[in-house]
């Protein structure tokens, strides 16, 4: 499976007035998935999307239950839907599973969508050859994400 796996810290800090962690804190949550995510691009000897450029078009986040401070990670998966000339989406899952019974708690769904940026000239810019490789390499299915009724 192309997903990957990155145990995330919660913080004291990220919990809010009601005792879980806060929306704000969930997306920083996501930012820190990304990032250990992204030193997986350099693979091949190639820099990590960090270095060469890429930034945040758009988020969406579906909150399922409550996440709550506790002193152990929280796994959450990432993996990439979709890749575009100059963009790609990634689809996360933070969750816990219950070793005994195999139940999943879902905590959040989400999906973010980076663009490739040239840091110098300020613009947009083309995924590499490398780039699109790997990011390929990670392909799944879409967010799962519960659809509502309006």
């Amino acid at each position: 499976m192309a997903k990957r796996c990155v145990p995330v810290t919660v913080r004291w800090s990220d919990m809010d007035a009601f005792g879980h962690v806060n929306n704000v804190q969930v997306l920083r949550l996501l930012e820190e998935v990304r990032v250990h995510a992204f030193e997986d691009l350099r693979d091949g000897g190639g820099p990590s999307l960090l270095e060469s450029g890429v930034v945040v078009a758009r988020h969406e986040v579906e909150y399922l239950a409550p996440l709550v401070w506790r002193l152990a990670p929280v796994p959450a998966d990432l993996w990439i839907t979709s890749v575009g000339g100059a963009s790609f989406e990634i689809g996360y899952e933070v969750y816990d599973e219950d070793a005994d019974s195999g139940a999943r708690t879902v905590y959040v769904r989400a999906a973010t969508t980076c663009v490739a940026y040239d840091l110098t000239s300020g613009a947009t810019r083309r995924l590499s050859a490398h780039e699109r490789e790997v990011l390929e390499g990670w392909l799944d299915e879409p967010v799962p994400f519960r659809r509502r009724s309006r």
